[in-house]
């Protein structure tokens, strides 16, 4: 609910056009906010947030995958580095984004 009710807020280039899963359009969703596994619109890229669970092998299927966490949460950056371990070892190659300076910066994995 936070999240969809943030994405209508935006305006201009901010603005994101997007579904809550159970809609009767979901395959024409360009973003569909989902907590299943199952998506309908054929998504070429996932946004994991909230430590919800990606497998690596789950990921393959996505061109792109994002594992958003708070860097400031012990517990949350623990279980990234976990996750970059079990994506590195799977074959993967992890970059690691922060926005602590105030923009998006690749860092150093």
């Amino acid at each position: 609910d936070w999240l969809d009710e943030r994405l209508w807020l935006g305006e201009g280039e901010a603005f994101l056009p997007h579904g809550r899963a159970g809609g009767p359009h979901d395959a024409r969703q360009p973003v569909l906010l989902t907590t299943e596994r199952d998506v309908a619109n054929g998504a070429a890229a996932l946004a994991v947030i909230d430590g919800a669970d990606v497998a690596p092998e789950e990921a393959a299927a996505y061109q792109r995958v994002w594992i958003l966490f708070d860097g400031a949460d012990a517990a949350a950056l623990a279980e990234a580095r976990e996750r970059w371990k079990a994506f590195s070892d799977a074959g993967a190659a992890p970059q690691y984004w922060s926005e602590a300076s105030g923009r998006w910066v690749r860092e150093r994995g």
